[in-house]
């Protein structure tokens, strides 16, 4: 298979040397293009700024902002027969950059943010023959909330996992996919979990008309 996968957090830049952005170390998404490599599948990395070591990967797109890995995601997705988005894409991007650098005034600061593009959802939209697979990492009621974005974003599987998940070489997951089925993986190595997620694609493909 094409297996696209995202990994890494983005960033969003308020001016030219402060931005917006999250924990994200990179490594469940490197994880998983590793273990699709070594499944003998074609890889495309989509990265935002990760700290991890990179992947063996057919094709490397480095990004930095949630507007460049959806411009990169549009790119790569016709050749997928497969999309993993692990990347932890901001939801909200400041709706102005100033330039140069901002000078630090007196009192508060507010700053105006507008949503970014919701990747996941523009590909659920326009699925075709893809497998699409997302994360759901929330603090609350994660499997509830995991199961409506499955739903609402047209997904075939979705990991749910929490915060502490990020950063961590470690995490506990659970893998609900749209059957229904739901399987937990507790405190799993991010390689092992990866393995079995790339699994779980293989057997869905393979249950295809």
């Amino acid at each position: 298979m094409n297996i696209l996968v995202t990994a890494g957090p983005t960033r969003e830049f308020i001016d030219d040397v402060r931005y917006l952005s999250n924990a994200s170390s990179g490594q469940m998404g490197c994880a998983l293009a590793q273990a699709a490599a070594d499944a003998g599948h074609s890889v495309t990395l989509v990265c935002g700024p990760i700290t991890c070591e990179l992947p063996a990967c057919d094709t490397l797109a480095p990004v930095t902002s949630a507007d460049e890995m959806a411009r990169a995601v549009r790119e790569q997705a016709p050749q997928a027969d497969a999309v993993i988005m692990a990347a932890a894409v901001a939801d909200y991007t400041p709706a102005e950059r100033a330039p140069g650098k901002m000078k630090k005034t007196e009192g508060e600061l507010t700053l105006r943010l507008q949503r970014t593009t919701d990747i996941l959802a523009e590909l659920g939209g326009d699925k075709r023959e893809r497998t699409l697979v997302g994360f759901a990492l929330e603090a609350d009621n994660a499997r509830a909330n995991a199961l409506r974005k499955l739903r609402e974003k047209n997904l075939d599987l979705i990991i749910a996992n929490g915060p502490a998940a990020m950063g961590a070489c470690h995490s506990t997951v659970e893998l609900i996919f749209a059957s229904g089925q739901i399987e937990t993986l507790a405190d799993a190595p991010k390689t092992e979990i990866a393995t079995r997620i790339i699994h779980a694609i293989e057997t869905l493909k393979q249950r295809e008309p």
